[in-house]
């Protein structure tokens, strides 16, 4: 796996791309999203991905999924993350147990990310069903 970054014009505007030549583009001033948001991002999708497949496999009628992540930081540098809570709104009709055992299957065994993120960080989740 391989991902490039270059200053995309003014030196706080990063494009960064994998090698398939999709991208994001990160900032520092507030406008773009900064690279710690990035990192609560890819533990929203990382996870999400895995709860679709666990619930597909479960033939479970999930139609859309929705993850709210807040993170806290230390307030010293370095500014890493002490606490993120991941809330997942799923709407279908989905067995809560189901649910229930996606999410902590996700978090606990699949999701590369928040497995990374949890040796510096405490990481708790929620989740509720919306029928839809």
């Amino acid at each position: 796996m391989k991902v490039t970054l270059k200053s995309d014009g003014a030196l706080n505007v990063f494009k960064a791309s994998n090698e398939t030549g999709h991208s994001i583009t990160l900032g520092n001033d507030g406008t773009l999203t900064g690279p710690m948001q990035a990192v609560l991002m890819a533990a929203a999708g990382c996870s999400s991905i895995d709860i679709v497949m666990i619930l597909e496999k479960m033939k479970q009628d999930l139609q859309h999924i929705e993850v709210e992540v807040e993170g806290k930081r230390r307030e010293e540098v370095p500014r890493t993350y002490t606490d993120i809570h991941l809330h997942y709104k799923l709407y279908g009709t989905i067995k809560e147990k189901k649910a229930e055992q996606a999410v902590n299957s996700s978090l606990e065994k699949y999701c590369s990310v928040s497995l990374m993120l949890e040796k510096a960080a405490k990481i708790t989740s929620s989740f509720e069903i919306i029928k839809s």
